[in-house]
């Protein structure tokens, strides 16, 4: 992140934004028809705000990930927020069981469009080791998945890699002000799901264990 001074009589102070050149380019690009989504996107995927929805061992490595050590922060992702209705990013970390399912389910909905899911762990992608009648074998049976991050648990730099590929996408979004929740649908299984999972992306990024 550059910071760069604000505008003369701009009360604000400083304004900070991801680069000087990037900047600088896509205000010559608002300039053109049909450039708005474009800056909208960009605006979007250097502010996503996670709300962390932990339940197990993965939720040790997502406070890893928020630590000084590898620190999101770098990447405009260090509001981290308890309230859905402050949120555009969900991280689910750890085993979700069916009792919990409609929990999650429920603050998924609350949670204002544009948002986008990032699946951590086995356990969240598909149930892990637990292959039991009370555990949830996958969270996209209930929400739709951006990005799955296998690992058991998955190390934070990996959940870092799957942010950066996520702003990729948003960056590259068009009709911003369109909703896309129905096409997003499309990729939950529900709870008697079989067959195929509707993935979007999926990223090996190393050991599956944490620890060397």
């Amino acid at each position: 992140m550059t910071e760069k001074p604000a505008p003369p009589g701009d009360p604000s102070g400083r304004v900070v934004v991801a680069t000087l050149d990037e900047a600088a380019a896509l205000a010559e690009d608002l300039k053109q028809p049909g450039k708005l989504d474009q800056f909208i996107s960009w605006a979007r995927k250097h502010s996503l705000w996670p709300i962390p929805f932990g339940t197990a061992c993965c939720a040790i490595e997502f406070m890893g990930m928020v630590g000084s050590s590898v620190d999101i922060s770098r990447f405009g992702s260090e509001f981290v927020r308890f309230t859905p209705r402050q949120c555009d990013l969900m991280i689910v970390a750890g085993t979700i069981v069916n009792k919990m399912a409609p929990v999650l389910k429920k603050i998924y909905d609350q949670m204002a469009e544009p948002k986008w899911v990032i699946s951590m762990g086995a356990c969240a992608c598909t149930g892990g080791m637990f292959n039991t009648y009370s555990v949830l074998q996958g969270i996209d049976r209930i929400i739709p998945v951006d990005y799955y991050v296998p690992g058991c648990p998955p190390r934070p730099e990996a959940v870092v890699y799957a942010m950066l590929e996520l702003q990729k996408r948003i960056g590259e979004e068009g009709a911003t002000l369109k909703s896309r929740e129905e096409f997003r649908r499309q990729w939950v299984r529900g709870l008697k799901g079989r067959g195929t999972t509707p993935k979007r992306e999926r990223f090996v990024t190393g050991p599956r264990s944490s620890r060397p």
